[in-house]
């Protein structure tokens, strides 16, 4: 009974971590013939990066993907086993996208793919996500600052719903999406920072 107990979250998290992992920038930009990513701007796989090769739609498809990925998890976990399990496939989507053994944990930001696990875990959660994400990078111009402003938004939106574990769980992405985003922060103080149209 025990195994059985635990076969379900256990399957969620190599589900989840296995689907977060894969590296759309990565892949797209390399079947495209745009270069070898890790070589362009920051070096990091996320449609921000992408967007620095000149193919919009590359970064488009990059930034769809890295969502679809995470939304993925949480709907196949949902209709494989309950609501916990989800989460857990959540967790292991953004784990993934962050820390992919295929690049031997060198990943992404993980902005679009917390935007994923968010709107389908709790669409509402990922509007306001969307919304905070899209306002703070128009008016600041800073791509980091839109989606670290987004971050944090989703654990914040989470608990005014009443919805404390999912809020519990957005607060640790935020802070695991905010350590990733520790040069974007140094930059921003040192005023380095590049903007978004600013070459």
């Amino acid at each position: 009974m025990e195994s059985t107990f635990w076969a379900g979250p256990v399957l969620a998290a190599v589900l989840g971590y296995l689907l977060g992992s894969i590296p759309f920038g990565l892949l797209l930009t390399r079947l495209a013939g745009a270069g070898n990513l890790r070589e362009i701007g920051s070096g990091n796989i996320g449609a921000t990066n992408v967007l620095r090769t000149g193919r919009k739609d590359l970064a488009g498809a990059t930034l769809f993907l890295d969502g679809a990925k995470g939304a993925v998890a949480v709907f196949a976990a949902l209709a494989l086993w309950d609501w916990n399990c989800a989460m857990i496939a959540a967790a292991g989507a953004f784990i993934g996208h962050l820390y992919p053994v295929w690049l031997r944990f060198r990943g992404g930001k993980g902005v679009a793919t917390f935007l994923g696990v968010a709107l389908a875990l709790h669409w509402p959660c990922g509007l306001i996500f969307a919304v905070i994400w899209i306002l703070a990078a128009l008016i600041t111009r800073y791509s980091s600052v839109g989606g670290m402003a987004a971050g944090v938004s989703a654990p914040v939106a989470a608990a005014a719903f009443g919805m404390f574990d999912l809020a519990l769980l957005f607060l640790a992405f935020t802070l695991m999406l905010l350590w990733k985003h520790r040069g974007n922060l140094d930059r921003l103080l040192a005023g380095a920072e590049p903007r978004i149209g600013g070459g």
